[in-house]
């Protein structure tokens, strides 16, 4: 194949109520607007040279929510330009009373995971430079990255999802 993509451009996500959406991510995120129909969608970026990396797309307040075991998007992943900037957004989910899901140390990268007020999945994440990952020749390329070396407010959930994992 001689082409291939250069990047994800964005993703278009359905939301309850765009304005509400909206005034969420730009909140928490800082995501900015570029385009904004009141009862339709808004066009949202944290990359000002892109017109959108999220089109949240209003289909009505009655709307289903996501749930568990069905086809569909899991989560979408924001990345922090640092592990502070991460540690800084974690204080403000606590801050403003959001639920943390669960927090994964994959080794290479640290996630927080939570859900917007649609239920739609959102990784808040740091992921190491490349030259730091690990690799595991027989199992996920990053497989082999020793977990542990990002330390944060999110050590004591870490402890208590290791724990639950052995218990089971």
């Amino acid at each position: 194949m001689g082409y291939k993509p250069r990047n994800l451009g964005h993703i278009n996500l359905y939301v309850r109520n765009a304005e509400k959406a909206r005034d969420w991510y730009e909140d928490l995120l800082g995501l900015h607007t570029y385009g904004f129909r009141p009862g339709r969608a808004a066009f949202m970026t944290a990359d000002l040279d892109n017109s959108h990396e999220i089109a949240l797309t209003e289909v009505g307040e009655n709307a289903e929510g996501p749930h568990g075991g069905q086809v569909g998007l899991n989560h979408m992943a924001w990345y922090m330009d640092s592990l502070d900037d991460l540690k800084e957004l974690y204080h403000r989910v606590k801050e403003k009373g959001i639920e943390i899901e669960h927090v994964s140390d994959h080794g290479h990268a640290i996630g927080v995971y939570i859900r917007d007020p649609d239920g739609n999945g959102i990784e808040l994440s740091y992921e190491m430079p490349r030259s730091e990952w690990g690799h595991d020749e027989n199992g996920y390329m990053i497989g082999g990255t020793e977990k542990g070396r990002m330390p944060g407010p999110w050590d004591e959930e870490l402890a208590q999802n290791a724990a639950a994992a052995a218990s089971r």
